[in-house]
């Protein structure tokens, strides 16, 4: 395991940790190698995960596969991480726990020391526990602590979300991100992908350019540094520390 995780170039943009990690979740750069087949099973078997998400179902784990090598590793701008609970035995991952979903840093502009966390996958046996606080709250704590407390002194790290997606929503604003606004007609969801559901609700209009698509409104937040070090950092510790 550790062989292929060293050769994988991971190719981002910002300095990477082997791992983030605390005493009940980790979190580990996403090696095809050694998390896409079991991923691949729990996605499948998890298929309403995706409801959101503009990619996923995948038809197969090869096509799974190709997506992360396109979207994520020759992206610089694009990190992805597999997430496990350390709280849940494992045969297949051992100490690590069990898989219990991934997250990435997207969009990084690393000339305006910004990054977003997004790509939130978390499979149901483990949603609505201390999995998803405590990931997400990792990887603010590597954007946003200072360099000589171990993270990346950024200065403002976004969450974007479907409108209709008030679970993403609530779990960015109990972590402290803010709420900047909502962009109206924000993306082409492709209806053929069966996301009905995340659609803005609203009719096309005549001789629209892709009438098999729905559309989305975006929930812009964001979470920055002087948000940060005026109590978002310890209400974020507080809260990883709360939930199950």
């Amino acid at each position: 395991m550790s062989n292929d995780s060293d050769s994988y170039d991971q190719n981002f943009c910002y300095p990477l940790p082997k791992a983030l990690e605390n005493d009940r979740v980790k979190l580990v750069p996403f090696v095809p190698s050694i998390h896409a087949e079991e991923f691949f099973d729990l996605s499948s078997k998890y298929p309403e995960v995706y409801q959101y998400i503009p990619w996923g179902p995948f038809k197969d784990q090869a096509y799974f596969e190709s997506l992360l090598e396109e979207t994520f590793r020759q992206n610089p701008k694009w990190m992805l991480f597999a997430v496990f609970d350390k709280t849940k035995p494992s045969e297949t991952f051992g100490a690590d726990g069990a898989l219990a979903g991934a997250m990435g840093y997207i969009n990084s502009v690393p000339n305006n020391l910004a990054t977003e966390i997004g790509a939130v996958i978390v499979f149901p046996p483990f949603q609505r526990t201390h999995v998803a606080s405590n990931a997400v709250g990792l990887m603010l704590q590597y954007a946003l602590n200072r360099p000589s407390e171990g993270g990346l002194g950024l200065r403002r790290v976004v969450w974007q979300a479907n409108y209709l997606n008030k679970g993403s929503i609530n779990l960015a604003q109990r972590l402290k991100f803010q709420l900047e606004g909502i962009l109206r007609w924000d993306r082409v969801l492709p209806a053929n992908l069966g996301k009905e559901l995340a659609t803005n609700g609203r009719a096309l209009r005549e001789e629209d350019p892709k009438p098999d698509c729905v559309g989305r409104d975006t929930a812009m937040l964001s979470l920055c540094w002087d948000d940060w070090e005026s109590g978002a950092k310890e209400h974020l510790a507080a809260e990883m520390a709360r939930t199950k």
